[in-house]
């Protein structure tokens, strides 16, 4: 039997437990230790902790208090692992907890940071997926059904000292250059959550914890869905016994996470196996974390593929700008959704959660850049594909998603 090294509690607060933290620290104390070569398994909070309820009312994704993510499940330290090595992390497993078999997706009110699509989405909106095995379908998007690969959207290890003082210094700097416009998250101590630290040494490092919203150097929140059951994960280590945490798991994606309260979150458990590589970083000259995607894909080869430019809803032109391009591409397959009776925001819904593709096409044709998304046709109960006969409306809009009041 594979031991679970970290048990949680869906009925209790994460912070009650203090195998969880939500901050990128050197100083917080690793949570057990294993021997390269050792497998286990880590249970993990939903990113939220359980804020989000499964509910017919958006209120809890408007007000989520955003410092407060994400829970982590860690620091696993590994007997050995030295700075310059690389962490080997073989994903043998994942799945949602047996009590806790559903998963939210929810776009956030602009006023608390908003998302991809914010402009066009400004108040708080979510759905609710229910798991049934490895397929998934929400009460609140009919007409869809899909396979799951279910992926950490976070996972990486500790940072050194230097390393945190080179975030925390560089997004402040990003930070300064418009203070009012959300560029990046600084630390906060009110809401950080150190795991086992207490006291002085605690407010210290929860002063100068870096929070836990975007990729870094180690890994971090990068949300590539394919890192799945089967995976191999190769990870820079910057601390004795590197501090391996993993949270933010997801039954489904699509690429970009667009939804920002994005893909299907989940509570649930990962089965993983750890080994060494000696001075790997120099070896390899290995950054940034490289991995081998995982085998088990769900299979879906037909597609409509909608193509977006660098030119944005006003008609502004922009240089090769991946960024516009892909919005415009996910607008695009959104007005096209709606002429079958979804709405745009169970159009954007199914954007960030389905297994859709999203591909950078073309750099190099000035001005434009050019993105594709890439809808798969077969995890709908009715036919999408454009016919000369037009589109049949095969939903009547009696059903959506819950829209919370902007209170502003």
């Amino acid at each position: 039997m594979t031991d679970t090294l970290i048990k949680v509690d869906l009925t209790k607060s994460p912070t009650e437990n203090e195998n969880i933290h939500n901050r990128w620290h050197p100083d917080i104390p690793m949570a057990c230790w294993v021997d390269p070569g050792d497998d286990f398994i880590l249970e993990t909070f939903d990113w939220t902790g359980g804020f989000i309820q499964n509910n017919d009312s958006a209120d809890d994704v408007r007000d989520i208090d955003l410092t407060t993510v994400h829970y982590l499940s860690g620091p696993v330290g590994v007997k050995g692992a030295e700075p310059g090595d690389l962490l080997v992390v073989d994903l043998l497993d994942i799945g949602a907890k047996p009590d806790s078999l559903w998963g939210f997706n929810g776009f956030f009110s602009k006023k608390n940071g908003g998302g991809f699509l914010t402009e066009h989405f400004p108040q708080a909106q979510k759905s609710i997926w229910d798991f049934k095995g490895m397929f998934t379908s929400s009460r609140h998007i009919p007409g869809v059904n899909f396979a799951g690969l279910i992926h950490p959207g976070l996972i990486g290890c500790l940072p050194d000292k230097p390393m945190l003082d080179k975030w925390n210094a560089r997004e402040q700097q990003l930070i300064d250059t418009d203070p009012a416009a959300g560029l990046a998250n600084p630390p906060f101590s009110g809401t950080a959550h150190m795991g086992r630290m207490t006291g002085e040494a605690r407010d210290r490092a929860a002063a100068e914890g870096a929070r836990t919203v975007p990729p870094r150097e180690h890994g971090g929140n990068c949300d590539i869905k394919d890192l799945s059951r089967g995976a191999k994960v190769y990870f820079p280590v910057y601390v004795d016994g590197a501090g391996l945490s993993v949270g933010d798991l997801h039954f489904s994606q699509g690429d970009g996470e667009i939804t920002f309260c994005g893909a299907i979150e989940m509570a649930g458990w990962v089965h993983m196996k750890v080994t060494l590589i000696k001075g790997g970083m120099a070896k390899y000259g290995i950054k940034n974390p490289i991995f081998k995607p995982s085998p088990i894909v769900p299979t879906y080869n037909d597609y409509l593929i909608f193509e977006g430019i660098s030119v944005d809803e006003a008609g502004r032109q922009y240089y090769l700008d991946v960024n516009v391009a892909y919005r415009q591409a996910c607008l695009n397959a959104i007005e096209y959704l709606k002429k079958f009776g979804y709405s745009g925001a169970q159009a954007y819904s199914i954007l960030g959660t389905a297994p859709v593709q999203g591909h950078i096409s073309g750099v190099v044709d000035v001005p434009n850049a050019c993105a594709t998304l890439w809808l798969p046709t077969q995890i709908f109960d009715f036919d999408i594909n454009p016919t000369a006969a037009g589109p049949r409306k095969m939903l009547d809009g009696s059903i959506d998603m819950p829209l919370s009041p902007d209170l502003s």
